[in-house]
């Protein structure tokens, strides 16, 4: 068999959608929880099943309602180039986390995701979207640097998301095993659980339209904010 007859064109965009995924990318995600700490010093977390629930009933519903379809809405509007939209995005993403640490843990992450992007690939898309953030003062989001990734790399849309899914979750369970006595079998049996509602979560997510983007959850945001003044922590927010 030639070499040509086992090329695969999904390779590239594919591998390098997992390095832009990988904990080894130097986002600086690892020293954030987003909440998570939070919670469980308030002692709303304290064990696996706990964890459990703080996934299904916060992390995926807020991925469903806010994280999926900014990423969604800016895949489409960085391929079309409405720069327009895309500072509408950026705006809301920051708008839509009330407490403080959490938006600057996504403009943080996003800004550094956006960077990488320009500085390793050169793309002109990301540095055009470096330069009409710096004119204009946007924030910077996770999601949507997540987008104009998939957008520099040739990443589908799916895979675009079902990426934003897997780093979310597996970053809120690896911060768990630094707060909880949580072993790695547990760990990934329940990411195996979680991940099984992927399919569900990108079918819901794409149904949203812009302006009913945005979920709440007091329970959490009230844990961010009390995280800034803790007497002790571990991860930034």
């Amino acid at each position: 068999m030639s070499s040509a007859a086992v090329i695969n064109t999904d390779a590239s965009w594919l591998c390098s959608l997992l390095q832009t995924g990988d904990s080894f990318y130097p986002t600086g995600s690892y020293a954030h929880s987003f909440g998570l700490e939070g919670m469980v010093q308030a002692g709303a977390v304290r064990d696996r099943a706990m964890l459990r629930e703080f996934i299904f009933q916060s992390v995926l519903p807020s991925l469903q309602h806010v994280e999926l379809p900014l990423a969604i809405h800016a895949w489409h509007a960085f391929g079309a180039e409405d720069w327009q939209r895309v500072g509408e995005l950026s705006v809301l993403s920051s708008a839509l986390r009330s407490a403080r640490e959490a938006r600057v843990a996504s403009d943080s992450i996003g800004r550094q995701r956006a960077e990488l992007m320009a500085a390793l690939r050169n793309h002109p898309l990301a540095e055009n979207f470096l330069a009409r953030a710096a004119a204009e003062q946007w924030p910077f989001s996770s999601a949507i640097s997540a987008a104009l990734e998939s957008r520099g790399i040739g990443a589908p849309l799916t895979a675009t998301l079902s990426g934003v899914i897997y780093a979310s979750v597996a970053a809120t369970i690896s911060s768990a095993m630094k707060l909880l006595r949580l072993g790695q079998n547990a760990s990934q049996s329940l990411l195996v659980d979680a991940l099984r509602e992927a399919p569900a979560l990108i079918a819901a997510a794409e149904k949203i339209p812009f302006d009913e983007i945005g979920w709440f959850n007091p329970w959490l945001d009230i844990a961010a904010a009390r995280h800034e003044s803790a007497d002790s922590r571990m991860f930034i927010s």
